[in-house]
């Protein structure tokens, strides 16, 4: 049992955002509470759900997806140190 089949779309916070890659054309896109919230009834889906639901948005593709937590703070994409 995984975040996704723990967390529900009310659960999120209101700036949160969800990034969905898509597995077969590795489209990138985000998705937010409140775009979630507009969909009748998505309030009480868990995360693992939306993603089973959720098509890519690339033109064409269509292919299924994976939904990812944005980490929120002061973090830094480089990982290396100084010599």
């Amino acid at each position: 049992m995984s975040w996704k089949d723990r967390i529900q779309v009310r659960d999120l916070e209101p700036d949160e955002r969800l990034q969905v890659t898509c597995k077969k054309c590795g489209h990138l896109h985000y998705l937010t509470r409140d775009m979630l919230m507009k969909v009748k009834d998505a309030e009480y889906l868990y995360i693992s759900e939306v993603e089973q639901r959720t098509g890519c948005k690339s033109y064409g593709c269509w292919g299924r997806v994976r939904i990812a937590k944005v980490r929120r703070g002061d973090a830094s994409a480089f990982v290396g140190g100084m010599a």
